[in-house]
């Protein structure tokens, strides 16, 4: 998820809200209820939307710690085959632009975060971003600004490859700086 925190640091985050519209995963996939302590988790995953928590902003506030205390979110467990995608809402200190925003997240897909992120200008669905190599790719045509300082951001993913591709990204750097 940090990836799809505006890159900009002359933005600094007041607050942040994430939502998260998620795969079910494969132990989830029943048909009928079943007995779960979240009676919301308990219901049919594979005909329903379901709310539920998420770690991720638990996890986003470790790896960008500027962020702690001022990040929350919720995740929505959606029946679709793969693919999940990131509503990001940011409330930054200064005026910006869309614009402004994509040009920031295309720079840093073409420099440090090369291979990590990517920016898409067409107008896809889930299924186009199966097996991304990315963990997120920013639907530049959504970003929109509020205001001028309520950014939002949809980002799109494919947990298992995208987590896949990062897995092999660390097993490179270890490989590599093993002594």
């Amino acid at each position: 998820m940090s990836p799809t925190v505006p890159p900009n640091p002359s933005r600094n985050p007041r607050k942040v809200e994430l939502k998260i519209a998620k795969i079910i995963s494969n132990s989830k996939t029943r048909l009928l209820d079943a007995s779960h302590r979240d009676l919301r988790r308990a219901r049919a995953a594979a005909l329903n939307i379901v709310p539920t928590s998420t770690g991720a902003a638990k996890a986003v506030a470790l790896v960008l710690p500027n962020l702690k205390g001022k990040l929350n979110g919720i995740a929505l467990r959606v029946p679709t085959p793969n693919v999940s995608v990131v509503d990001l809402v940011v409330q930054v200190s200064k005026k910006t632009f869309a614009e402004e925003v994509n040009a920031a997240f295309r720079d840093a897909a073409e420099k440090e975060l090369k291979g990590i992120l990517d920016v898409c200008d067409e107008a896809l669905v889930s299924v186009d971003f199966r097996c991304s190599d990315v963990s997120p790719t920013i639907d530049s045509s959504l970003t929109m600004v509020m205001g001028d300082d309520m950014v939002k951001v949809i980002a799109w993913y494919d947990n298992e490859w995208g987590y896949s591709q990062r897995v092999i990204d660390l097993a490179d750097i270890v490989a590599n700086n093993w002594k």
